[in-house]
């Protein structure tokens, strides 16, 4: 017998997302792919955490490769526009494919580029153009140093969920929680207060960029719809 990626994910205690990411990794035993939905063994065992004991090193190689890259520069504009297009790609390809998406690689860049992919939903072709969207956007934020702020995270959620109309950058409106968890979510009406505090936090915190985005990302899942 089979349970789904939400049944997992409220009896292990952690997101969606983060069952389909160990789902896709090969650590959850047995589990099974039936088209856009993970096949997970009802008795399957909870894999074991190991991000935080590696992000040390995780940093220290970020940092090495960051280097690597400033000892060539600079690019040239064609090179630039090279290497910016192949991460969009991937990275798009990436990440929705761990939420069940079934475009392909290939695919992906196609529709990026404003083709059609025959016999392949449209939510799928939405959800890679909206992906796209968003890093586009966040990238111009880059360029201007705009700090961080509650508006930008929902315009950024707002590109990206360009199927899903009604859910598009707005906070959750009902109370929920997650079935065998310690953690209970706050209540809608503590959501936009506690994003306050989770921003003010993040903005004074001396930790390295990727350790307090890690962080800001735990304790806001769950907050957004």
């Amino acid at each position: 017998m089979y349970m789904t990626v939400k049944q997992a994910a409220e009896k292990w205690g952690i997101s969606d997302r983060r069952v389909r990411i160990l789902c896709a990794e090969g650590k959850v035993f047995g589990v099974t792919r039936e088209g856009r939905s993970w096949m997970i063994p009802v008795d399957a065992r909870k894999p074991e955490d190991g991000r935080f004991k590696a992000t040390e090193s995780l940093l220290t190689a970020i940092e090495r490769k960051k280097r690597e890259l400033d000892n060539r520069r600079p690019l040239t504009e064609g090179e630039l526009e090279r290497l910016t297009e192949e991460f969009i790609v991937e990275y798009t390809y990436n990440s929705n494919a761990i939420e069940g998406n079934t475009l392909t690689l290939r695919e992906t860049d196609m529709v990026l580029r404003g083709l059609t992919i025959d016999r392949k939903p449209l939510k799928e072709h939405m959800e890679a153009v909206g992906h796209k969207e968003a890093f586009d956007f966040v990238r111009d934020l880059v360029k201007e140093q705009m700090p961080l702020s509650e508006s930008i995270i929902k315009q950024v959620h707002y590109l990206v969920l360009a199927d899903k109309r009604e859910d598009r950058g707005v906070y959750r409106r009902i109370p929920v929680r997650i079935m065998g968890a310690k953690h209970e979510p706050v209540q809608p009406y503590l959501i936009q207060p506690k994003m306050e505090q989770l921003l003010g936090v993040y903005r004074n915190s001396a930790e390295h960029v990727i350790t307090r985005r890690n962080w800001m990302k735990k304790r806001a899942t769950g907050n957004i719809k």
